[in-house]
């Protein structure tokens, strides 16, 4: 299998490192924020405006897409792509979190999972097996192994249960991926373990032994503290193949996401950018600004001075704070595109820092401003 992930530069004062990911839609650059697009849309912003600000590789949730538009209709227009008139890259995860969520409506067995549809209560079985069948269709350019999510508080035997049957579900998930004939997705396999070490570096040598293009880290940002999120992390980053793209799902804030940068993490998503943007909340360089406040109700500054986004070139906070007290659709639009522009910039920037060796610099200063306050 050829390799998808060549390391361009090595940071020589950390693990933070720029690679390219070679994809069926388009290269990408890494490290990379990706923007999450749930149920084949970024929301409230055109796929045409997620392009323009430079991103090539967005989210699309199994899970979701299974229950609805549901696999017949993706098939019938050929795949998500051109479903949703998106031409560059789409990851897809297995929908294993989502159902880990439904706690009280999943059952998991050896053969998968079975749950009852949040949607209308329905029964569905997914394997490992339909789990791959299910992101051909969609068309993934890279797609996840079915695994099992577990809570940070449940004993060891039951983790290693969980693990054991990841392990298994990884073997199976990889050998369906195999059998498939004309689909060129790339396969990652997910790292477990829960917060036992020994569980995550057990897991990050067995997926190791699979020629997986790629690997996740998988069961952080569960509800962990964040000393316990970066030191397994940390751990857990250091077993797995160094010429391999890492990936780490669900960081969104830049705190979270330098640290992941700075253990070799090469990708990461979260809905904290677009999510906290409809609520009227914004990225700056000086941290978080909530546009509803009446501090912003006579402003004529733009939400961040320099920022090339729709919202900072054109309106004020002022504007943006009406919109807001209004519930007017354009606010969360407008912020939605600021905060996805605020993030990819900010990619960039530590794009440059690793490739000039001097990353741990660019993170300090930054988070010292950031959080100033």
């Amino acid at each position: 299998m050829s390799n998808i992930y060549k390391v361009l530069h090595q940071d020589q004062k950390s693990k933070a490192r720029l690679g390219l990911l070679s994809l069926p839609h388009g290269e990408v650059i890494t490290p990379t924020f990706m923007p999450v697009g749930t149920q084949g849309t970024v929301k409230a912003m055109y796929h045409e405006d997620v392009k323009k600000i430079g991103y090539n590789l967005i989210l699309g949730n199994t899970y979701h897409l299974y229950l609805r538009p549901g696999v017949e209709v993706l098939e019938h227009f050929g795949g998500l792509h051109a479903f949703s008139n998106w031409d560059g890259n789409i990851l897809t995860d297995s929908g294993g979190f989502q159902i880990f969520s439904l706690s009280q409506l999943r059952k998991i067995r050896e053969e998968g999972v079975t749950f009852r549809s949040h949607i209308d209560g329905s029964y569905h079985q997914l394997t490992p097996e339909k789990v791959v069948d299910i992101q051909k269709v969609i068309g993934s350019d890279i797609l996840m192994c079915l695994d099992v999510c577990t809570a940070p508080d449940i004993t060891y035997r039951k983790a290693k249960e969980a693990l054991d049957i990841t392990h298994r579900w990884a073997k199976r998930s990889y050998d369906q991926w195999k059998s498939l004939e004309g689909f060129d997705g790339h396969l990652f396999g997910i790292v477990q373990g829960n917060f036992f070490k020994d569980l995550r570096k057990e897991s990050a040598l067995v997926l190791s032994e699979i020629d997986f293009p790629g690997f996740a880290i998988g069961g952080l940002s569960v509800g962990e503290s964040s000393e316990m999120f970066h030191e397994y992390l940390a751990y857990t980053s250091d077993f797995l193949v160094y010429e391999k793209p890492r990936y780490v799902m669900g960081i969104g804030t830049p705190d979270y996401i330098l640290e992941a940068v700075e253990q070799g993490i090469d990708m990461f998503d979260c809905v904290l950018g677009t999510r906290s943007a409809r609520n009227g909340s914004v990225f700056t360089l000086d941290g978080m600004i909530q546009l509803k406040r009446a501090t912003h109700e006579y402003s004529d500054e733009p939400i961040s001075e320099g920022c090339t986004c729709s919202a900072c070139t054109s309106y004020s906070r002022g504007y943006m704070r009406h919109l807001f007290k209004a519930n007017e659709m354009l606010g969360g639009m407008l912020a939605t595109e600021h905060n996805l522009t605020f993030l990819h910039t900010m990619m960039e920037e530590v794009r440059q820092a690793i490739s000039e060796n001097r990353f741990s610099d660019y993170k300090r200063s930054f988070l010292h401003r950031f959080y100033a306050k």
